[in-house]
């Protein structure tokens, strides 16, 4: 697989380097963007550390397709990020995949996507990994958690797309199957600081429906995630050899109107775990979140955002109450949930150039840090704060 990403990365470079040097082949499309900002996280380290101001709101990209043939084509993008705390900072290959068009089976068209694809099973994850098509740089907590940002975004594997349109109404049934490969940041998000071994997701199987009228002006749908992660300890560990497995249930709404749109995706996780932590350790939990959010047109140019995003890390303990206790007071109530109320505001200032500003406003803590920090009470307060104001130039 290493090998056939290789391959593929190359010819790809290769192509946008051809193109970029004005000898650009009517078979390749590519675009970039560049987008920086300031933000600060207030009474947290989320974002920042220490309450400070930063200039750790950037991201570069650059993305192409090349046509191979009528119905294939290669696609993909590398990044640079840097989000201050939220997540690694540095370039990745975000996705890098081989497109296979089927215009009818059965009625339906078709697509495979074979590589590192991108999640198309929730109603933003296509697009968070650009920023002039998010409504906020902080996305809803509840859905889009960054501690896990790379995971989410995409998976090597294999990925189908069948759609259907008729007189009435659109179809649209996706199914992914793959793993990601999980860095030492997001392993020590998942099981703190405190771990020095691996940990490897075996698989993410997922599955989604969506339907729009032939107005377009809704969309509804419906999705299911099953994922397993095994823990490889070093032979000197904090940790134990374990294993885990998540599953999400989550629906997903969006209404346009002419002047405004409004959006709203509700999930239900359960986790299991077995071992890590002592050799017969088992954990059951489920939690449930989601959010509902709404933006505005002002004028052709300028617009405006609420939002309200929730999450409980356990329904059976939905204030933190037993959380506490279980930790002897180490891990606060507050880190059992987490709400947040957001408001923003878009200025396309000129084409391609677009200034975005967003304020949250949040109680609790379940999504900011690792709930195995093993300092996690001097990370986060209780209610706090986080802004960001961003700068966007795209091609």
């Amino acid at each position: 697989m290493t090998y056939f990403y290789g391959l593929m990365t190359a010819l790809w470079l290769c192509c946008v380097s051809f193109s970029a040097n004005g000898q650009e082949s009517s078979n390749l499309q590519w675009h970039g963007y560049f987008s920086q900002g300031i933000t600060q996280s207030i009474d947290s380290d989320f974002i920042t550390s220490d309450n400070q101001i930063s200039a750790e709101l950037t991201e570069i990209g650059l993305n192409g397709l090349y046509q191979v043939a009528s119905n294939i084509s290669i696609a993909g993008q590398v990044v640079y990020l840097d989000g201050g705390n939220r997540f690694e900072q540095g370039s990745r290959l975000d996705y890098l995949f081989i497109d296979w068009t089927v215009d009818d089976i059965a009625g339906w068209q078709a697509q495979i996507h074979l590589g590192r694809y991108k999640n198309s099973h929730w109603l933003y994850s296509v697009t968070r990994d650009v920023p002039q098509t998010r409504d906020t740089a902080v996305l809803p907590q509840s859905v889009y958690f960054d501690g896990f940002r790379d995971v989410a975004l995409g998976s090597n594997g294999i990925q189908t797309r069948f759609s259907k349109y008729t007189d009435n109404h659109v179809w649209e049934v996706n199914w992914s199957y793959g793993r990601s490969t999980i860095n030492e940041e997001q392993r020590d998000y998942l099981l703190g600081s405190l771990a020095l071994g691996e940990i490897k997701q075996d698989f993410v199987h997922q599955f989604s429906v969506f339907w729009q009228p032939a107005s377009m002006n809704w969309k509804l749908g419906a999705s299911w995630l099953d994922s397993d992660f095994e823990y490889i300890p070093l032979e000197q560990d904090n940790r134990f050899a374990g294993m885990s497995n998540i599953r999400r249930f989550m629906i997903s709404m969006q209404y346009f109107s002419e002047n405004w749109e409004l959006s709203s995706e509700l999930l239900r996780e359960i986790q299991d775990f077995n071992g890590v932590f002592t050799p017969d350790y088992y954990d059951k939990r489920t939690g449930e979140g989601g959010f509902v959010q709404l933006r505005y047109l002002f004028s052709p140019r300028f617009s405006g955002l609420v939002s309200y995003d929730s999450y409980t890390n356990n329904v059976d303990d939905p204030n933190g109450v037993q959380l506490e206790l279980e930790s002897s007071g180490t891990v606060p109530s507050y880190f059992g949930y987490m709400d947040t109320t957001a408001v923003g505001l878009r200025w396309d200032i000129a084409p391609q150039w677009r200034l975005q500003a967003e304020h949250h406003w949040v109680d609790g803590a379940t999504r900011a840090v690792s709930l195995l920090d093993p300092d996690i009470a001097d990370h986060t307060e209780e209610t706090w704060r986080m802004w960001s104001i961003q700068l966007m130039y795209w091609f």
